[in-house]
């Protein structure tokens, strides 16, 4: 893992870890010109607040330095553009003050910067030469005689088998996400013209898929030559180092959990319903090195589990005492499901734009 790791920086073109942002962010005078710049170049009509409208582009702007495809072409990170812009608004339509646009502008942007200080963005150039050297490496066959083990079609052509192979090929081995809609037109569709001469009647033998797969790839390799394609690449592994260091933290930990009951409604009697711990364990998350509930399956896949093994959801209310205690087993267990079995995530995606440009947000107006 860790020379994977290693080569994809070592060829990586830049590493975002948000020391950009908390620099701007930190520097009071440089922060407020920013932000006077900005807001006059959003508030189109002049009135001194932002509306919702006139508020999109800032947010759209965010969502390009989280990386995110753009809003309304994924429902995965729709839900996240939403939530940046009721931060914005706390959920009411109404208009934004350039007090209150700093101060939310303020922790997006801090958010960010932690975010990026725990998984960095490490933006690589992916241009055909990463994919020729494994092709013509020592470790071609092996890794591809797998995959061929791996993809099961009985009746299918080489074409399918080429588009199933090309989709298990990593970044580290030069490949950019087949998944991305325009690598598929502009890389994978061309590359696989070219070699469509081959149909065999009979099942595809490994032999013929090495030697044809290998044709294909040098295809692929030319078209990523002629127009490489930026991608966005980050990588993590939840251990529950976050939450051991959290809950060894007394002080930290009493904090952290007086902060994340604030907002939970109590009864009549004042206590706690327990319905609200998945709120409340969200509101710890990031104290605690997880990511937000809803991002990562097999992370929720735990939570659920551990919420079985201590009847979390059972709708009873519970003292405050007893709502901070629970929270804090609930933490426990999901710690020690993360020692034993670590969940390591990595994700890819393309970048259209010149990275320099994706963000106009964290570039000062001209």
């Amino acid at each position: 893992m860790e020379t994977t790791k290693k080569k994809i920086e070592s060829s990586a073109g830049q590493v975002l870890d948000g020391s950009d942002i908390m620099e701007l962010v930190g520097n009071e005078e440089v922060f407020s010109n920013f932000v006077d710049h900005k807001f006059h170049e959003l508030d189109k009509d002049r009135d001194g607040q932002l509306s919702v409208k006139e508020l999109q582009p800032a947010v759209a702007d965010i969502g390009a330095a989280l990386g995110l495809p753009a809003q309304g072409t994924s429902p995965d990170s729709d839900h996240i553009y939403s939530e940046v812009l009721n931060e914005f608004t706390h959920g009411k339509q109404d208009k934004v003050s350039k007090t209150e646009f700093k101060e939310v502008l303020s922790d997006i942007l801090i958010g960010m910067a932690t975010g990026l200080k725990r998984d960095p963005v490490v933006i690589l150039r992916i241009d055909g030469e990463d994919l020729l050297e494994f092709i013509n490496g020592p470790s071609y066959e092996a890794e591809m005689v797998n995959i061929f083990s791996e993809i099961e079609f009985p009746n299918g052509s080489l074409h399918d088998y080429f588009i199933k192979a090309l989709g298990k090929l990593t970044v580290e081995q030069g490949m950019p996400p087949p998944s991305d809609s325009w690598v598929v037109s502009s890389v994978v569709e061309p590359a696989l013209q070219s070699c469509a001469g081959h149909n065999h009647d009979k099942p595809i033998s490994q032999e013929t898929f090495l030697v044809e797969f290998k044709k294909v790839a040098e295809n692929v390799a030319q078209h990523l030559k002629e127009q490489p394609v930026i991608v966005a690449h980050t990588e993590n592994t939840f251990d529950g180092s976050g939450i051991k260091r959290l809950l060894s933290n007394k002080f930290e930990l009493e904090k952290t959990l007086n902060a994340a009951i604030e907002n939970v409604p109590k009864d009549r009697n004042g206590k706690l319903p327990k319905e609200y711990l998945l709120v409340a364990l969200d509101a710890v998350a990031s104290s605690a090195g997880l990511p937000p509930i809803g991002a990562v399956d097999q992370i929720d896949k735990v939570i659920t589990d551990v919420f079985k093994m201590i009847d979390a959801d059972d709708g009873k209310a519970v003292k405050e005492d007893e709502f901070k205690k629970l929270l804090t087993e609930i933490l426990g267990g999901i710690m020690l499901q993360l020692r034993g079995n670590p969940i390591s995530i990595s994700s890819n995606s393309v970048v259209h734009e010149p990275i320099a440009s994706s963000s106009t947000l964290l570039q000062p107006s001209s």
